[in-house]
C-alpha cells in the first residue's frame, strides 16, 4: 500500500494542505496571512526529514521502534541542532521560536503513530528504514529550501532541488538513486 506520510499527518492534524515546492523557483506559494499554513508547510516535512535521516542507521531505527512520544523523538532526531531546526521553522512560519515547540512535538508524535501503523507487527530496523526510504521523495517535495535541513542534519542531498521535480524522467532517476542508496546502506550494515 502506497501512502504519503506528509499528507496523512496534515489531514489527521487538520492543517492546511501542503504545497509542493516549485523546483524552478525553489519557493512555495503560501498565504502570508495564514500562519498555520506556513507553519505546517515547514514543520511537517522538517520533522519527517529528521526522522528519515535518523532512521538510516541501525541504532536510529531501533530508537524509533522503541519511541513512545513525539517530544522524546524530536530530541533524538535533531540532536544538538534541535534549537536551530525550531528556529528555522519559526522563522519560516513568522513566529517566535517558543511558539512551535509543542506543535512540532505533536507532529512528531503523529508521525510516529502513523509510521508504526504502517510497519509489520514484529518490525525490525530494516522495516523502518524501508518505510522512510519509500517516503523520502514524498517528503522532499514539500520541504522548503529556506529551512536548510540538509545543512542542519549534515546531509546535503536533502537540499538538492532535483528531489522536488516530478515526472517520468525525474521519477526514474529518483528510483535509481533510491536503489543505490539502499544498496549502499545495506552493504554498510552487513558484517
Amino acid at each position: 500500500m502506497s501512502i504519503n506520510l506528509s499528507e496523512l499527518i496534515q489531514q489527521k492534524m487538520g492543517y492546511p494542505a501542503l504545497r509542493k515546492i516549485d523546483p524552478n523557483t525553489q519557493e512555495v506559494v503560501t498565504d502570508e496571512h495564514i500562519p498555520e499554513e506556513r507553519f505546517s508547510q515547514a514543520a511537517i516535512p522538517a520533522v519527517l526529514t529528521g526522522m528519515y535521516s535518523f532512521v538510516q542507521s541501525e541504532e536510529g531505527a531501533q530508537v524509533f521502534l522503541k519511541a513512545v512520544t513525539g517530544s522524546e523523538l524530536t530530541n533524538v532526531i535533531f540532536g544538538d541542532n534541535k534549537k536551530e531546526v525550531i528556529e528555522a521553522i519559526a522563522a519560516y512560519a513568522k513566529q517566535s521560536a517558543e511558539d512551535p515547540v509543542s506543535k512540532i512535538n505533536d507532529i512528531a508524535g503523529e508521525a510516529l503513530h502513523i509510521a508504526k501503523e504502517q510497519l509489520p507487527a514484529a518490525a525490525v530496523a530494516a522495516d523502518v528504514k524501508n518505510l522512510f526510504t519509500a517516503q523520502r521523495n514524498h517528503i522532499l517535495l514539500y520541504l522548503p529550501p529556506a529551512l536548510n535541513m540538509g545543512t542542519l542534519l549534515n546531509n546535503n542531498t536533502l537540499d538538492d532541488n532535483t528531489h522536488k521535480m516530478e515526472g517520468p524522467i525525474s521519477s526514474l532517476m529518483q528510483s535509481i538513486g533510491n536503489i543505490f542508496s539502499g544498496t549502499a546502506n545495506d552493504a554498510a550494515t552487513k558484517p
